[in-house]
């Protein structure tokens, strides 16, 4: 439906916002990335969140096309709150869906609704979590 498509349309305009704001931090700090990124085991998913939230990370992956995964995907969560104000207005949340999304600034919520995985050759992906009118939705770098 139109409705599907017009969600899907600001998910792909928040994937490619995140994708360029961390790269705008890697380049601006001589190719180092932000702790929460460079402390990530490479090729791990991780819910992207904007705070405190550290657990229930991999509750929805029911509902997500590329699930949160890693050695303990309960606490696979980034905390990209250290962009906000230099490089995001806000860390985006995800329109509502099957899930209604968060910031996940504390323990027991949901999460933004995106996803980060920092791959083994320093790619760095992006995704929704969910779609409605597409397969996937993710950019990467």
């Amino acid at each position: 439906t139109r409705f599907q498509q017009a969600r899907d349309a600001v998910r792909q305009n928040d994937v490619q916002e995140v994708l360029s704001s961390v790269l705008l931090y890697q380049v601006d700090n001589n190719g180092s990335h932000l702790t929460a990124i460079s402390s990530m085991t490479a090729g791990e998913v991780h819910m992207i969140v904007d705070g405190a939230m550290d657990e229930g990370c991999d509750d929805n992956n029911a509902n997500c096309d590329t699930n949160v995964a890693g050695a303990t995907p309960d606490t696979a969560c980034v905390d990209l709150s250290g962009l906000v104000d230099s490089y995001l207005e806000d860390v985006p949340i995800s329109p509502a869906g099957s899930v209604t999304w968060d910031d996940g600034s504390a323990d027991g919520e949901e999460g933004t609704g995106y996803t980060l995985e920092r791959e083994t050759n320093g790619v760095v992906r992006i995704r929704a979590c969910e779609s409605e009118d597409t397969t996937e939705i993710s950019a990467s770098r």
